[in-house]
C-alpha cells in the first residue's frame, strides 16, 4: 500500500471510530475525505457545503467538526428551513427577559450554545432577511446582540453552512444577501451525488444491511445480484438517503435472507453509461463487473431475439440448463415467451 493510500485508509478508519458513517472507495469520495481533513484543521474558517439533497452534507459537517481542534466542544446543528421567520433571530441569538410578550426567562440562543464549537446551518438559503443581516454582522466581528439585550455578546463559534440550492440564483432573485454569501463561501466544498461515485452503491448497501441487522437484532441479509446490478445503473435522485430508506423498508418487509427488489419503472431497458476507464477512477473489480454485466446483457438480448423469446431453444444454443438461463434472464430483465415454449 502506498503512503498516500495508507493515509486515506487511516483517515477513513478515524472517521468511522468517531461514529460518522461516511463510506466509500470511489475517487470522488476519497477526494472529498481529503478535503474534509484539510478543512477540519482550519478551526476558525467558515465553510459552505454544497450538494444535492440526501448526499450527506451534515455528515461532512460533523466530520469537519470532530476531526478539528473544536472536537471537545459542542456541534450544534439547526435546519434553517424549519425556523419560522418571526423566531429565526430568537433561535440563533437568544433573548433577554421581557424582550417580547411571554419572554419570562432568558434564552442563550444557538450561537451561545455553540461557544468554542461549531454551529451548522443547514438550508442556510432559507434564513429570513433580518436573520441574514444579523448573521453577517456576527461573521464580520464575532459579536451579536440578543433580542432585548442592552449590550452585545461575543462568541467563539465556527460557522459551517450548507445548501442544496444555487445560492448565486438566490442572490439574483433577491432572496439571499450577496455579502453574506461571500462571508460564508470562504471555503467551499462540494459533496458529489451518488451517481458520480462509481462502486460506492455496493459499499453503502452492505453498510445499511449491517445497520438494519444490528438495529432489529436479526440475522444478516444480502442483496440479490440482480438487484445490485440495477442499483449500480440507477441515478438515485434522492442520493444516499433514498438508498438507505429503500434498503431499510425492504429489510423490514422481507423475511427472506436475500432481498430481491423490483426495478424502478423505466429502468429495465436503460443502457448503463460506459465506465471512464481512462480517468483512473474505476477500481479494477468494478471495471471487471461492469464488463461482465454488459457482455451478459448483450449476449442474452441477442440470444432471445434469435429464438423469438423461446427459453428452451435459447438454453440449447447457449449450452446452459433451462432453469439457469431463466434466472439470468430474470436478473437482466430480458423478455421471455414462456407461454409458447411448450408448444414449440
Amino acid at each position: 500500500m502506498s503512503t498516500n493510500a495508507r493515509e486515506v485508509a487511516d483517515l477513513r478508519e478515524h472517521v468511522r471510530r468517531l461514529g460518522i458513517p461516511l463510506f466509500g472507495e470511489s475517487a470522488a469520495f476519497l477526494a472529498l475525505l481529503r478535503n474534509v481533513e484539510r478543512v477540519a484543521s482550519r478551526g476558525t474558517a467558515t465553510v459552505l457545503i454544497r450538494g444535492e439533497t440526501g448526499t450527506g452534507k451534515e455528515l461532512v459537517a460533523r466530520a469537519i467538526h470532530y476531526l478539528g481542534p473544536r472536537r471537545e466542544f459542542p456541534f450544534v446543528p439547526v435546519n434553517c428551513g424549519s425556523l419560522p421567520e418571526s423566531l429565526a433571530e430568537n433561535e440563533l441569538f437568544g433573548h433577554r427577559r421581557g424582550a417580547f410578550t411571554g419572554a419570562t426567562d432568558e434564552s442563550t440562543g444557538l450561537l451561545g450554545l455553540a461557544h468554542r464549537g461549531t454551529l451548522f446551518l443547514d438550508e442556510v438559503d432559507a434564513l429570513p432577511t433580518k436573520a441574514q443581516a444579523a448573521l453577517l454582522r456576527f461573521l464580520q466581528d464575532g459579536i451579536y446582540r440578543p433580542l432585548g439585550g442592552a449590550r452585545e455578546e461575543r462568541a467563539d463559534v465556527r460557522i459551517v453552512a450548507a445548501s442544496n440550492r444555487c445560492l448565486e440564483q438566490e442572490i439574483a432573485a433577491g432572496r439571499f444577501r450577496n455579502d453574506l454569501f461571500y462571508r460564508l463561501n470562504l471555503i467551499a466544498m462540494d459533496v458529489p451525488p451518488l451517481r458520480e461515485r462509481p462502486g460506492d452503491v455496493r459499499i453503502l448497501s452492505c453498510h445499511f444491511l449491517r445497520q438494519c441487522a444490528e438495529r432489529y437484532s436479526l440475522p444478516g441479509k444480502r442483496l440479490h445480484e440482480y438487484t445490485m446490478s440495477w442499483f449500480e445503473q440507477y441515478g438515485w435522485p434522492g442520493n444516499i438517503r433514498e438508498l438507505e430508506n429503500l434498503i431499510h423498508r425492504e429489510y423490514v418487509l422481507c423475511d427472506d435472507p436475500e432481498l430481491s427488489i423490483a426495478v424502478p419503472a423505466g429502468l429495465e431497458g436503460a443502457p448503463r453509461p460506459a465506465p471512464k476507464l481512462d480517468s483512473g477512477e474505476l477500481p479494477y473489480r468494478n471495471a471487471k463487473l461492469h464488463a461482465v454485466h454488459e457482455f451478459n446483457r448483450a449476449y442474452l438480448t441477442q440470444l432471445m431475439q434469435r429464438t423469438h423469446g423461446n427459453v428452451t431453444r435459447a438454453a440449447e444454443i447457449a449450452g446452459k440448463e433451462r432453469r439457469a438461463l431463466g434466472k439470468l434472464l430474470k436478473r437482466y430483465a430480458i423478455a421471455r415467451r414462456d407461454e409458447r415454449e411448450h408448444a414449440d
